[in-house]
């Protein structure tokens, strides 16, 4: 399992806007350090993923757990998420309609290629799984909704910065460069040219630097009047050479050609 992405520290604007509540940015930030492969976590290994003094935390995580959005283990060792978090994210699901649109090409897919097939929408420098669909042959992908995913180094992340309009796309990689290691940012930035080239050539962008096993291809979901997607299929990069990955990027254009239309009858 990949290490959880440590929560993002607070900027000093943020600290010194004096509308700003610290304190719940502090309560969301211990929420979004467990990861799907998380079973508990104890306080101090909460404040090391989110940059906060255990002292705080250990309020924090006390009052969210009396709010029920975490849950205490009985012996003590530690916290879980408790299922009433998701009250907090399943009306966001529930007002996405082009995921079930999406869901039976997307399983189609998955099943004529032995893919993983995505869809995700930003969340800041990541971007996070709204549908995800698998094929029935094994896959080594066990990455689930609600997983997020770095923007730079993923082919569903390259697809929705190809996506976005210039200021847009401009803004965005400088957030990537300012949340980036300064020794890897280069190198990043050099992928992510590669793969912005290869979206206006060809309209889709292939993964690569998250995970050495794993590949992917991806296009960018533009829905009138709506947020920006992005669609993926990913999968064992043995199974994925570039010509395949290239076929698949063809379907995946397909598939958000039909999305747009179906979300968007009158053209």
């Amino acid at each position: 399992m990949r290490p959880s992405t440590p929560s993002p520290s607070l900027n000093a604007d943020e600290t010194e806007d004096r509308q700003f509540v610290i304190a719940l940015a502090r309560g969301l930030a211990i929420l979004q350090v467990f990861s799907p492969g998380d079973d508990l976590l104890t306080n101090a290994e909460i404040a090391g993923r989110a940059r906060l003094p255990k002292a705080t935390v250990t309020r924090l995580t006390y009052t969210l757990c009396k709010l029920g959005y975490l849950a205490r283990d009985p012996a003590g060792t530690g916290y879980r998420l408790d299922p009433h978090v998701l009250t907090l994210g399943f009306p966001v699901l529930a007002r996405m309609g082009v995921r079930e649109l999406a869901r039976p090409m997307m399983q189609a897919l998955a099943e004529r290629e032995g893919v993983t097939v995505s869809m995700g929408i930003r969340d800041g420098t990541h971007m996070i799984y709204v549908e995800r669909v698998r094929s029935s042959a094994p896959v080594v992908l066990q990455q689930d909704i609600g997983t997020r995913i770095p923007i730079a180094l993923t082919a569903l992340g390259r697809a929705y910065l190809a996506g976005l309009a210039e200021h847009e796309r401009a803004a965005l990689l400088e957030e990537l460069r300012a949340s980036s290691l300064p020794d890897r940012w280069s190198a990043v930035r050099k992928d992510l040219e590669r793969e912005l080239a290869r979206h206006r050539k060809r309209g889709y962008c292939f993964g690569g630097g998250w995970d050495p096993e794993i590949t992917g291809v991806a296009v960018p979901l533009a829905l009138p009047g709506r947020t920006l997607f992005a669609l993926s299929c990913a999968g064992a990069r043995a199974q994925l050479p570039d010509a395949r990955l290239a076929s698949i990027g063809e379907r995946l254009k397909d598939m958000a050609r039909r999305l747009a239309l179906a979300k968007n009858p009158g053209h």
